[in-house]
């Protein structure tokens, strides 16, 4: 009968752990891509026969009472009943094939949501509070995300018992190889749910509608996102939430256009008015302003109000409110107008003024598109 045990250079009370390290050191000196030869390659299948019962506690076991699985003559072909996986890990230190060995947990983070929220222009100046409501996946309240009937429990899987995965041999260059799986009976968690929950079906989790009221910052344009932490879906088997993120639309303003952290709207004026000047009232976001119009005002002229425009994003600091002049002609007049308005050319010297012409971007429409434009 092998003693396993010599063979490993480790005592018969070892831990699995210490027989795993002594299995790595004597693969990396024996492996033949290391050390060439029949001796060697001889030696490196003596120690993978040893660390194949060794490193399995049920096949430990019987070996420990006398039942040997390489005893009838030895294996037969290089490398037969070693785990491949096991030999990577003894180059690579565990991390072949990317998984962790042993039951997964039925407890999963849930996946992350994403929702449109429409608000008018008031609430992206400002910012302010909204309402939120959604379907989306929540803990069960039968079960509270265990996936069980109440009262009831879970079993060790009988395929793989408990372990999550189950073992296959299959021929290689190598000879038989060990491989790895998760067990398809219980899916790798090493438990089964002898009895699910009716209403969630074992899921841990059902669709239900929400309703939340989240607080919109000052700032935030068409196109921000708003993360909310843990408010996503919940995850499998009461796992913890994904996030929710929440994009912003903000709703077109009948009055003011937004550029960057500034407002932009027109005031027609009558050609008198531009003239003379004026103080026109204005219905602001911040409620009525006064704007004041300095005589010979002329379209596409620009009155600022500093700080009524949209606060910036993460600070205090706001836009400005720029009132484009829109100079109306009166187009009607009457004969009495019409010689009043002659008198005016003739005192002015204009009874036969010729026109100036300028490059069309320093007429109206241009300033406005510049404006609009931020030169």
């Amino acid at each position: 009968m092998n003693d396993y045990y010599a063979t490993l250079g480790v005592a018969r009370d070892a831990s699995q752990e210490e027989i795993k390290r002594a299995y790595r050191k004597l693969a990396r000196k024996l492996h033949p891509d290391v050390n060439p030869g029949d001796e060697a390659a001889e030696e490196f299948k003596k120690i993978s026969q040893a660390y194949d019962v060794l490193g399995d506690a049920e096949k430990r076991q019987a070996f420990d009472v006398g039942a040997d699985p390489y005893g009838q003559a030895g294996a037969a072909g290089y490398g037969q009943g070693f785990s491949f996986s096991d030999i990577m890990d003894a180059f690579f230190g565990g991390q072949a094939g990317g998984a962790a060995r042993g039951p997964r947990s039925r407890q999963q983070r849930g996946q992350d949501a994403l929702l449109p929220l429409e608000i008018d222009l008031s609430t992206a100046v400002f910012g302010g509070n909204a309402d939120l409501v959604f379907d989306t996946a929540v803990l069960c309240p039968t079960c509270s995300g265990n996936g069980a009937r109440p009262g009831t429990g879970t079993r060790t899987c009988d395929v793989c018992q408990g372990s999550g995965q189950v073992q296959q041999i299959q021929k290689s260059f190598l000879g038989q190889v060990m491989t790895t799986r998760p067990c398809s009976n219980c899916r790798g968690f090493g438990e089964v749910i002898t009895d699910p929950c009716f209403e969630c079906s074992g899921e841990g989790r059902v669709r239900d509608r929400r309703t939340m009221t989240i607080k919109v910052p000052a700032g935030v344009d068409s196109g921000t996102r708003i993360q909310l932490t843990g408010e996503g879906e919940v995850g499998p088997a009461g796992g913890p939430a994904g996030d929710l993120y929440v994009e912003v639309r903000v709703k077109k303003h009948p009055m003011f256009q937004r550029q960057g952290d500034d407002l932009h709207c027109s005031v027609e004026l009558p050609m008198t008015a531009a003239a003379l000047g004026t103080t026109l009232q204005l219905d602001t976001l911040d409620g009525p302003r006064d704007v004041d119009i300095k005589p010979g005002t002329q379209a596409g002229d620009v009155i600022t109000l500093k700080g009524l425009g949209v606060t910036h994003l993460r600070s205090t600091v706001r836009g400005d409110l720029m009132v484009h002049a829109n100079v109306r002609t009166p187009t009607k007049l009457d004969a009495q107008q019409q010689d009043l308005l002659r008198q005016l050319a003739k005192e002015r010297g204009e009874e036969r003024a010729e026109a100036k012409f300028q490059p069309v971007n320093h007429g109206l429409l241009g300033r406005l598109r510049d404006a609009f434009a931020g030169k």
